[in-house]
């Protein structure tokens, strides 16, 4: 899979239980505003999901699913007040949000895609592939200046929840240049991380041949609260097979909440994160089987 126009569109249905997303997400630390928002198609129909944090707490929450939709592009997609806009294929996006607390946000890529192949253990295990970018996010929501940073996500394909128990996106913009990304899928019949298949992306911006590279060997750690969400996590990355030193990235909650979707369950949390000097923001999502 090599992301381009083609893979941005949505995808046509390819067996029972297909679905197909776009995902936006972003943080401002200065502002103490985050969100996240999906489009889903899935059965000729359309969903929308929006949360929108402000210090610390949810102020804004919209669902919306079993919109009839016949969309050859994302742009033609409506759900849950959200609207995403293409301004450049696969560079800049604007999104709206018509909700308890609006927002209207420019989306510019600044890293090439991450990309899932069909072939990766993670994609396997989860039933889906696709690919993110990193972003640069200016605009307001609900009517305050925003400027911080964010990601634009693609997936697609049909998740299996008899096979796993949770799936995890992590991901850690420490600045516009410079982020870590992670997907990790638990399958049945496993208790913790160890038993997860995991992949994980390092863009480095000063790499200018290779700015984004697949990490050998990546350890998610994280600890819960009494109701099991997310409080802090860290993760060493070796990102050659022969790195001797790992890099570390610490987080902690500063944003979530908690939404029972049918069957499963979505964790959803915004985190402060470091490494190495480097102090960011990011989002740290868990989808369990209820």
């Amino acid at each position: 899979m090599s992301a381009g126009p083609a893979s941005d569109a949505p995808r046509a249905a390819d067996g029972d239980g297909f679905s197909d997303a776009l995902t936006y997400s972003f943080g401002d630390p200065v502002a103490g505003l985050y969100g996240v928002a999906r489009l889903g198609l899935a059965d000729g129909r359309a969903s929308g999901l929006a949360i929108v944090f402000g210090d610390g707490m949810p102020i804004a929450v919209a669902a919306d699913g079993g919109v009839e939709a016949d969309a050859s592009s994302w742009d033609d997609v409506r759900a849950a007040g959200l609207r995403s806009t293409t301004v450049t294929p696969l560079t800049a996006w604007q999104l709206r949000f018509d909700g308890e607390t609006p927002f209207e946000l420019t989306f510019e890529a600044t890293s090439p895609a991450f990309e899932l192949a069909p072939a990766n253990p993670a994609a396997v295990a989860g039933g889906m592939q696709g690919f993110d970018q990193v972003c640069r996010v200016r605009g307001s929501v609900g009517g305050a200046p925003f400027d911080g940073l964010g990601q634009r996500g693609r997936s697609w394909g049909a998740p299996d929840w008899e096979r796993m128990t949770l799936a995890r996106t992590v991901s850690a913009w420490l600045d516009a240049e410079h982020a870590v990304s992670l997907v990790a899928v638990r399958p049945a019949g496993s208790d913790d991380h160890g038993g997860e298949a995991l992949a994980t992306f390092h863009f480095d911006g000063d790499r200018a041949n290779t700015p984004v590279r697949e990490v050998a060997v990546a350890r998610l750690s994280t600890t819960y609260d009494g109701e099991r969400r997310q409080q802090s996590a860290g993760i060493e990355l070796y990102v050659d097979p022969d790195d001797e030193v790992a890099h570390r990235l610490a987080g902690e909650v500063v944003a979530g909440t908690s939404l029972d979707l049918g069957r499963l369950r979505l964790h959803c949390a915004f985190f402060r994160w470091r490494m190495e000097g480097r102090v960011g923001v990011g989002r740290y999502d868990v989808l369990e089987r209820i």
